[in-house]
């Protein structure tokens, strides 16, 4: 089983993941829990992070960005390394160039492609 831990401000984002995943939770697959600021994502990850697997982290948070957050787990958190997706509304150029250079490993749009997500957990769980 998968364990991914999904970082977002926004509250709706949980029910929506666990409807859009709910065969695969019931299949034991995939375990999500959920944080919504990167300061909860860090206390989760003292607790759990040997068993983390992916994080996916919106970027445009109130208090911690979702950059700074990946800062931080790259700094923190090296065996194993998480695989770290990060999430924007914005396609924007200057994100993407951020995450990327603080060691993110794949980059998403929001409104979430949940099919495309699927293929991406997909190859990572391979």
């Amino acid at each position: 089983m998968m364990k991914i831990l999904v970082v977002d401000d926004e509250s709706d984002v949980q029910p929506l993941f666990i409807q859009r995943f709910r065969k695969e939770i019931r299949n034991h697959e995939f375990e999500f829990n959920f944080a919504l600021s990167g300061e909860e994502a860090l206390k989760y990850l003292e607790d759990n992070h040997s068993e983390v697997v992916l994080i996916l982290s919106d970027i445009n948070m109130p208090g911690m960005s979702g950059i700074e957050l990946l800062s931080k787990i790259r700094q923190e958190y090296d065996a194993p390394p998480p695989v770290v997706m990060m999430i924007t509304a914005y396609g924007d150029d200057e994100n993407y160039q951020q995450a990327m250079q603080k060691g993110a490993n794949d980059f998403l749009t929001k409104p979430l492609d949940f099919n495309l997500l699927k293929e991406k957990l997909n190859l990572i769980t391979q």
